[in-house]
């Protein structure tokens, strides 16, 4: 029996993705379409009856009639004019039950695209709560397609489309009668199939009288922000200590097998002290990315993004740029390609140019420690711990002068026109464990990858530079002046020299191109040749406390608030906008903006200390 291609597709918010979890599991594999960035979720199902799917998790879409991008690809894959990629046999429209007025359009969309089809009525059993009754027996015969009635978030919730797959599959839909109207057809459907309350979300008013309130609810967004960065400097300790005393004792058992020679060293000093000083910040990584998985299952991000509407205007951007710049909190690179979301053009570029201005996971890893060398180990107020204050105040600023750097935009471009925020906000919603833990689990891999990838074969090349040419017997320095890697930071140390970064620091500034969390990993390997210990990858920490000057360390924390791109985002960016103008352009002001920061930081610094 052959493999059937079904394709979910739905708006967006209408629990799709959920749906997608649910019937996947853990059998899904994530790539990107062929010659573009947007991602492709595909998974496989084996229903009761032996019949094995391809599932396919399209792009949320409003209209076949694209706007954006993703829903582009959203429309050539129905339509089967993607290159490389296959018309589904059949499509599953995902609609939200509590919200059938706004899902029924593109539901009848689709219904006259001409292919097999079935509608899967999601959160029905909100719907039931909210005493909207829903005539499936009714809506089956206007559609002319299968209806069932799904909820994505529990266990069991896709059994009647499971079953529904092990039937024969429904009969094309018939064209769409020409000069038809449909929304005339959606409340002619809508009177006959549904029945609901004058006010069918109480609830939801009730809390978004609070969260949307102007003084209110912006002071809850800060709340919750705050909250998150202390979460991530605090709950992370106990899991960051267990992995380096776990990589501690994989080093030392290493050290203590190898006889002393470049198998050793590059085991020990290469690779478990540089991928060892970057894997232990996973804990931070996870914790970020749990509160913005949570924010977004629970309905409250598009609510934020309202919320700092106005903010966003003025500063030249749009309340839809919110999520793709919360969404490089995590990292730039999806942040970049949600900012497809933005209809106008030159919104979407300045979202994309100052989005890498946000404070990313990547520097998570550079700001902690450079938090633990240089801020004290106490409470502010008695009760918040002052790295992580500092730590937030970091994301604070951050995301300060991508919003200075967009209003500066906006007074090159000399325009003042401002376009309208059209959101749909989705019913509150408890988050389901299951789509949370796959999420995380999709985020550990993906960081775990990179590390294995990346940030592993630097750290081997770097090892390399920095213990060859080997020095003569007569040498009268340190065996890593003598290497390639110490010469090149010699010779780069005076550009650096006025904003007090030492040679060690230069060197780990350029694999950091790569990945900026490579930096940490490079100074772990530059101090652990370099210093006399064997033990030296693991006293990294205290050889910064006592080599660097505090001026140094608030200097190179004033970079990394700017710090030029990661090579991967900088090829996003041009694959976005297909230009590398842009490109260029980010990199030669991010670098500008770096420099600068840290050249009053450091003089400051030097003043007053």
């Amino acid at each position: 029996m052959s493999t059937l291609r079904i394709a979910l597709v739905g708006n967006p918010n209408c629990g799709k993705t959920a749906l997608f979890n649910l019937l996947t599991g853990s059998r899904q594999k994530v790539a990107n379409y062929a010659g573009v960035t947007v991602e492709r979720k595909s998974g496989r199902l084996t229903t009761p009856s032996g019949r094995t799917l391809e599932v396919l998790d399209l792009p949320g879409a409003y209209s076949l009639t694209a706007a954006s991008p993703d829903e582009e690809i959203t429309r050539d894959v129905c339509l089967g004019r993607l290159s490389g990629e296959q018309q589904p046999d059949a499509i599953v429209c995902v609609a939200d039950a509590t919200n059938l007025r706004l899902h029924l359009r593109f539901v009848l969309e689709l219904r006259y695209l001409g292919l097999p089809m079935i509608l899967a009525l999601n959160m029905s059993d909100s719907a039931m709560k909210r005493d909207i009754r829903v005539d499936r027996n009714i809506l089956e015969k206007e559609l002319g397609i299968p209806v069932v009635e799904t909820v994505a978030v529990h266990r069991g919730g896709a059994s009647s489309l499971v079953s529904q797959f092990d039937r024969d599959l429904p009969e094309p839909a018939l064209a769409l009668p020409e000069g038809a109207d449909l929304h005339a057809e959606v409340n002619r459907i809508l009177e006959a199939a549904v029945s609901m309350p004058s006010r069918t979300a109480k609830m939801d008013d009730a809390i978004d009288r609070v969260v949307l309130h102007p003084v209110w609810g912006l002071a809850i967004l800060a709340l919750v922000m705050f909250f998150m960065f202390q979460a991530v400097f605090a709950w992370a300790a106990p899991f960051m200590d267990l992995i380096d005393a776990g990589i501690g004792a994989i080093g030392t058992f290493v050290g203590d097998a190898l006889p002393d020679g470049p198998l050793r060293g590059l085991l020990v000093e290469g690779i478990i002290a540089g991928v060892g000083s970057v894997i232990i910040f996973l804990p931070q990584i996870l914790i970020l990315f749990l509160f913005i998985l949570v924010l977004e299952e629970s309905g409250y991000l598009p609510r934020a993004a309202f919320l700092l509407d106005r903010m966003m205007v003025g500063a030249g951007l749009t309340g839809r740029s919110f999520i793709p710049l919360l969404s490089s909190v995590a990292c730039a690179i999806p942040g970049i390609m949600a900012a497809r979301t933005i209809q106008d053009p030159r919104d979407r570029l300045s979202t994309i140019l100052v989005a890498p201005l946000m404070t990313c996971s990547a520097r998570l890893p550079v700001y902690t420690l450079l938090i633990a060398a240089f801020v004290p180990q106490q409470t502010v107020l008695g009760v918040f711990n002052l790295g992580g204050v500092v730590l937030f105040g970091l994301y604070v600023a951050g995301t300060f002068f991508a919003l200075a750097a967009a209003y500066v935009m906006k007074r090159l471009r000399r325009t003042s026109e401002d376009h309208a925020l059209l959101l749909e906000l989705p019913s509150y919603r408890v988050p389901n464990p299951r789509d949370i833990a796959i999420g995380l689990w999709d985020r550990a891999r993906i960081f775990i990858v990179r590390v294995g990838k990346i940030i592993l074969s630097i750290t081997v090349v770097l090892w390399v530079l920095s213990s060859y040419p080997v020095p003569p017997a007569d040498w009268g320095g340190t065996a890593i002046d003598y290497s390639l890697a110490g010469r090149i930071g010699h010779s780069v140390e005076w550009i650096f020299a006025p904003i007090g970064f030492n040679w060690q620091i230069c060197i780990a500034l350029i694999p950091g191109l790569a990945a900026r969390e490579v930096a940490v990993s490079a100074l772990g390997t530059v101090y652990a040749i370099s210093a006399a210990s064997d033990d030296a990858a693991s006293q990294l920490l205290p050889i910064i406390s006592s080599q660097w000057s505090l001026a140094t360390g608030l200097s190179l924390l004033a970079w990394y608030v700017f710090a030029p791109q990661c090579l991967a985002t900088l090829a996003t960016m041009h694959r976005e906008t297909n230009s590398w103008g842009v490109v260029a352009t980010a990199l030669i002001y991010l670098f500008g903006l770096a420099y600068i920061a840290s050249f009053i930081t450091y003089q400051i610094a030097v003043a007053l200390t």
